[in-house]
């Protein structure tokens, strides 16, 4: 492998490649240019050839869980050798289930795992140790529609036995999204605390707590870890006009939008109205005709018309504001937002973006995170301010050749020592990243730790040699492979 100067100027900050060699025995490179890495954090490539690995759940010993849609969950033993420095030991299919497409949740005693597919959710008995599962059964049914049919699962951690599932909805089902009784584009909670094997389903059209609708389709959810807030990330329409102009490029906007919680405490968001199909979220003002009301977060109707709203009056602007429930936080257009996971302190929460698809220029592609009150589990920005809620963690390098030629993030979630795990469903990949310090200066037992204070996209990072097959199109094992940011070399990624 040829060395650059970039990489060499990596390589004199102190770092002992044989030492990485060592510890990091089985790394994984990507096909595609490596991703950028913000300052204070690490990452790697763990696993490769999945088949669309979506939502990912830790069991009590350890192992890795991940729905491959369309395949089934498969489990996976690690080699930990500390940091980031993790392979995979071995591999098998715990549940051949080909229906199963994105969600998963573990009881908090290891010993229940449920799953969903298109139309229901399943539960199955769950031995950690033993790696295998038995006892089939129906949790939730009667959820198909024709498109937008991940259908999340978040079992609480503050409230024992509530199981939230986000059900989206689809062009075309518009007219019957806007009746809260035929369960499309919603998300509601299901006590399962007392459900056996000879427990009915629920029918989640009829069952269960609506803790919000109106929602186009709200993939990740996410509780927060002190407060027991709920909290989700919505992606919203493709294509939208407004009076007939088309405004797609830059709105709507896609959303963090806050359900209240599932201890009784009475929120004024819970169980209303989101605003889809008829009101969303404005990302850019300017685009949008006949904008004199309207403002960054607020929502706006498509069309001013004489359609009525829920509450029965004529659609606008206005209506929209006083009918609907606003957005907390506002996102660019088309990032399309997967899922969100709230650091364990509750400081922070972590929102993949898998990138878009109605956009000339392609945006998204990244992790990212969002500052939060641990105490109250607020936001700290405010939802006018929201266009700097975002930072980013890892990117790719270039946008311009996503989406066939980049990575495109999905699930998240945490390990025991607080690492975040992230799949790629695109590129059928797992990465796991590691928050080191926010401003370090130097290494640690040979490891590099940061990347760079901006994880621009326009950073001048610098993948492998194109001429060496152990980084180009294909994943190499082993030779002592490591990429992260480096200290003090702005924009770099570094091969060793």
């Amino acid at each position: 492998m040829k060395t650059n100067g970039v990489a060499k100027a990596a390589l004199a900050v102190g770092l002992s490649a044989t030492a990485l060699a060592q510890s990091c025995d089985k790394v994984l490179v990507p096909s595609y240019d490596l991703p950028v890495v913000a300052a204070g954090w690490q990452a790697q490539l763990v696993a490769g050839e999945l088949t669309k690995p979506r939502s990912l759940q830790f069991d009590s010993s350890g192992a890795l869980l991940v729905v491959e849609s369309g395949k089934g969950i498969t489990r996976h033993t690690l080699k930990d050798n500390g940091g980031t420095c993790i392979s995979v030991s071995e591999s098998k299919t715990l549940i051949d289930e080909k229906t199963l497409n994105h969600g998963i949740a573990l009881s908090k005693d290891g010993k229940t795992l449920y799953a969903s597919s298109a139309s229901a959710v399943y539960a199955w008995d769950y031995d950690s140790e033993a790696g295998t599962v038995s006892g089939k059964r129906e949790i939730v049914t009667n959820m198909s529609n024709n498109d937008l049919v991940t259908r999340t699962l978040l079992l609480s951690q503050k409230e024992d036995g509530y199981l939230l599932v986000s059900r989206g909805s689809a062009d075309g089902n518009e007219v019957q999204a806007e009746d809260v009784n035929n369960g499309l584009s919603q998300i509601r909670a299901f006590d399962i605390s007392n459900v056996t094997s000879s427990t009915k389903a629920y029918n989640y059209n009829e069952d269960g707590i609506v803790l919000g609708w109106g929602l186009r389709n709200s993939v990740g959810v996410g509780e927060h870890p002190i407060t027991g807030g709920i909290y989700a990330v919505e992606n919203s329409i493709d294509g939208v006009t407004r009076n007939g102009k088309d405004i797609h490029e830059n709105n709507p906007g896609e959303e963090l939008n806050f359900f209240g919680y599932l201890n009784g405490t009475k929120t004024a968001n819970q169980g209303r109205n989101f605003g889809y199909p008829k009101c969303f979220a404005v990302w850019d003002v300017s685009e949008i005709p006949e904008n004199d009301n309207l403002k960054h977060g607020s929502q706006f109707a498509i069309t001013e018309e004489n359609a009525q709203t829920v509450s029965g009056n004529k659609l606008t602007d206005e209506t929209c504001a006083s009918d609907y429930v606003a957005p907390r936080l506002t996102f660019p257009a088309h990032y399309a937002p997967l899922d969100i996971k709230f650091s364990p302190k509750g400081d922070t929460a972590y929102v993949t973006f898998r990138g878009s698809f109605d956009k000339t220029d392609p945006v998204g592609y990244r992790l990212s995170s969002i500052a939060f009150d641990p105490s109250t589990g607020d936001p700290t920005v405010s939802a006018e301010n929201s266009r700097e809620a975002l930072k980013d963690i890892i990117m790719n390098k270039d946008n311009s050749v996503c989406p066939d030629k980049c990575f495109r993030p999905v699930g998240l979630a945490f390990d025991g020592e607080e690492r975040l795990w992230m799949t790629s469903d695109s590129t059928g990949e797992i990465y796991v990243l590691l928050k080191t310090e926010e401003n370090p200066t130097s290494t640690e037992n040979g490891t590099i730790v940061t990347g760079t204070d901006d994880a621009s996209p326009s950073g001048s990072a610098t993948g492998g040699d194109e001429d060496d097959d152990s980084a180009a199109g294909r994943l190499g094992m082993g030779n002592g492979w490591l990429w992260a940011g480096v200290v003090g070399v702005a924009g770099v990624l570094a091969l060793i």
